[in-house]
């Protein structure tokens, strides 16, 4: 596929000066976007009740945001290029302020639904676009600084949303979750406005059978990942079909794109020829199954087994974002040592580490046990993430920083779905796995499931014993499912070191320059 032609000279890195107000300004934004992504969460139930849905109906709301944020996503690059990034900076947080407030006084379901669909097409751009802006603010040597910076939003903003979700919901109501961003969002409006630099404008067309093929293939896969659990995936006509209309989307898009001899596309993928950024890409995409796949679980294993009050579960799974910016520092303090491969390796290390012993977890642990790995886990992610988008954009020039974001952030995106996806298939299957195999062992004939209900004052099974044991039954297949997944987890970060082999040290801004940067 061709590239676009070269953009205006790049701006000048910005001076010390002003690199305050502008890193404020994004990562302000950034955060707000990115916990949105997860603070709705631990609020369904309470909106569910208040807009009259189903169970099946209210993951809407995560899923029509999910969609419109991926669709928009790879076109960062075309857009800021149209409007310039300011323009195209204020727009996003505008619009993304506004259809908070909507969604906060949304009535019913369908409303409830456009609005958040409204939020992703103006949220989609704020983290690549923030990535982008500090690229260009901070000079290559100090790109390492920039990177920490992004990484701590991205990484912490999604692990502390369940906390600020749960604790809005109980003080004051669920639409406090969409009202939180009112505040934010418009003094990073404010600051960006006086700050941030604008970029030259280009004309680029839109490739828009490119934009339709493009958008058939997200939006086909978001919604098949999504609800391919609950609707047993490919024993479902409607799963099989979004998984054809994806496949085809993606098919068409690339015969399209590489039939256009030298026209403008949509985005660049000879990005992806530089072999840094692509392996950067292949990692974070991968890193999405630990990562998202935990934050997943632990919450329905604290609230569902443990009897953990929603507040107690946030508070509890917080730490993970406070360990994740100690990975961050360590990085900082590491990275001038030794490679920063070798940091990644560590991180990835620790994680499964912390993964490992989360296996551990039963229904009489205490809350020590349960935070302990979390806090491993969460410096292994903060040393995996920095160095990874240190690497993307190591060797690519600043013009096309906007480009790579989009991409970048789309494949973190597309892989955390994955890996949600694949978790919670693995826990549905193991749930029912076993429920039999345990069930088939609780009958008259068992020494020990007679003993058990003498232990507990049943000399024989009766309507009361049956209704115990049934309770027991599920609880200890959930629970050995939740270690299973954990388990596999552990596993993911293990097979994800041989893809560091694929990773070099960039040559242009070696490890010492980024060293520089992270311990300043």
């Amino acid at each position: 596929m061709s590239a676009a032609p070269p953009s205006s000279t790049p701006p000048a890195p910005a001076p010390p000066a002003s690199r305050g107000l502008i890193v404020f300004a994004v990562m302000a934004a950034t955060i707000m976007q990115v916990i949105d992504i997860t603070i709705v969460n631990v609020a369904l139930p309470k909106m569910q009740g208040a807009l009259s849905a189903t169970t099946d109906q209210i993951t809407w709301v995560l899923t029509s945001y999910l969609v419109a944020s991926a669709i928009l996503m790879p076109l960062t690059g075309f857009i800021t290029d149209r409007l310039g990034q300011k323009r195209y900076l204020l727009l996003s947080i505008g619009g993304f302020v506004a259809s908070s407030a909507l969604c906060g006084m949304a009535t019913s379901l369908t409303e409830m639904v456009l609005f958040r669909l409204l939020q992703g097409v103006f949220g989609a751009s704020l983290s690549p676009l923030s990535q982008s802006i500090l690229v260009q603010t901070f000079p290559p040597e100090k790109r390492g600084r920039a990177m920490a910076i992004w990484g701590i939003g991205v990484t912490a903003g999604p692990i502390l949303g369940p906390t600020l979700g749960g604790w809005l919901t109980q003080v004051l109501s669920w639409r406090w979750d969409f009202y939180v961003n009112l505040p934010v969002g418009l003094l990073a409006f404010f600051l960006a406005a006086i700050a941030v630099p604008e970029t030259p404008r280009r004309n680029r067309r839109m490739d828009w059978f490119g934009l339709a093929f493009l958008a058939l293939a997200i939006a086909a896969l978001q919604v098949l990942l999504d609800r391919g659990n609950t609707d047993d995936w490919f024993a479902s006509n409607t799963i099989r079909i979004l998984a054809f209309l994806s496949f085809a989307g993606l098919l068409c898009f690339l015969v399209h794109g590489l039939g256009r001899k030298g026209k403008e596309s949509i985005f660049d993928l000879s990005l992806f020829r530089d072999r840094n950024f692509a392996s950067a890409c292949l990692l974070i995409a991968v890193m999405g199954l630990g990562m998202y796949g935990t934050l997943v679980l632990q919450p329905e294993l604290l609230e569902s087994l443990l009897n953990y009050p929603v507040l107690t579960t946030g508070l509890v799974m917080a730490p993970r974002g406070f360990a994740s910016m100690l990975g961050m520092f360590l990085v900082g303090r590491l990275i001038n040592r030794v490679d920063a491969r070798l940091l990644v390796f560590i991180g990835l290390v620790l994680s499964s580490i912390g993964s490992f012993a989360m296996a551990e977890y039963n229904l009489d642990i205490n809350m020590f046990w349960v935070i302990w790995p979390i806090l491993l886990q969460g410096v292994g992610l903060g040393m995996i993430f920095v160095p990874l988008a240190t690497i993307a954009y190591s060797t690519l020039p600043v013009r096309q920083s906007a480009e790579a974001a989009g991409m970048f952030n789309l494949l973190r995106t597309i892989g955390s779905s994955i890996g949600i996806s694949i978790v919670t298939t693995l826990f549905t299957e193991e749930s029912q796995v076993n429920w039999n195999v345990l069930g088939g062992r609780m009958n008259p004939s068992n020494p020990a499931f007679q003993h058990y209900l003498a232990a507990v004052g049943l000399p024989k099974l009766n309507l009361l014993g049956a209704q115990l044991m049934g309770g027991l039954l599920g609880q200890q297949s959930a629970m050995i499912a939740f270690v299973d997944c954990f388990v596999f987890i552990g596993w993911s970060f293990i097979f994800m070191i041989p893809l560091l082999l694929i990773v070099k040290t960039p040559k242009r801004y070696g490890t010492a320059s980024v060293a520089a940067a992270l311990s300043d």
